[in-house]
């Protein structure tokens, strides 16, 4: 059981989707709408709040990825097949050198 999660609402398209890659048993329904949700640590977490410094949690420890980044994710689910891949999507989804200088540590700012 995963202590934080993303939701990511379906329209009809990314239904089909899910659809093809066999994932309808995990679609759940969140506020009337169809989502899936994917599970992920506390570690992951920190992680996406300082990729996505907008990025809000609710009472159900759930968020909402900003477009580009849902994209990413659900491009990742679609071609896995699984809704278990935090491990993988975090690796895209993060950048820890965004917002740094291209002159970072170390470099005696030459």
């Amino acid at each position: 059981m995963a202590d934080f999660y993303i939701n990511i609402f379906l329209d009809d398209e990314k239904f089909k989707t899910i659809e093809a890659a066999g994932l309808t048993d995990q679609v759940t329904e969140i506020d009337g709408k169809k989502a899936i949700q994917v599970g992920m640590t506390k570690k992951d977490k920190k992680k996406l709040v300082k990729g996505f410094k907008e990025l809000t949690f609710d009472n159900a420890n759930a968020c909402v990825l900003p477009e580009e980044g849902e994209g990413t994710l659900f491009g990742i689910i679609s071609d896995m097949q699984s809704v278990d891949v935090m491990k993988f999507a975090i690796t895209k989804l993060y950048n820890p050198l965004a917002g740094r200088d291209v002159f970072g540590r170390g470099t005696g700012m030459r």
